[in-house]
């Protein structure tokens, strides 16, 4: 069981200017690896696969929170169709069923 989930689902925080967005997001990921509390898992889905793949602006930080035992996972069809056939550099391909049961059972889940 998954105490706390955040689901990223862009490469970017929030709408609007996409400098800001990344700008932040890297701040928020960089809060998190620097907090004594961390989530059990990071999931990610549609664009904020790309995250996980070559050209991250983010790979240090994401690197980072998994050796500290954050588990990174893509949704698969999102790896496929959004990166094409890019391996991921971190974290793991899993499903929606997967992801799926992930959701429903986690105490708390951040959607980003």
């Amino acid at each position: 069981m998954y105490n706390s989930v955040i689901v990223i689902n862009s490469e970017t925080l929030g709408r609007g200017d996409d400098g800001v967005g990344s700008s932040l997001l890297g701040v928020f990921l960089r809060k998190i690896l620097a907090s004594p509390v961390r989530p059990d898992a990071i999931i990610f889905y549609n664009s904020g696969v790309k995250l996980l793949t070559n050209g991250s602006l983010f790979l240090d930080i994401l690197n980072a929170l998994e050796q500290y035992g954050v588990e990174l996972i893509a949704c698969g069809t999102c790896v496929y169709k959004v990166c094409g056939q890019h391996s991921l550099l971190v974290g793991r391909i899993s499903n929606m069923d997967e992801i799926g049961q992930i959701l429903l059972y986690a105490r708390k889940t951040l959607t980003l």
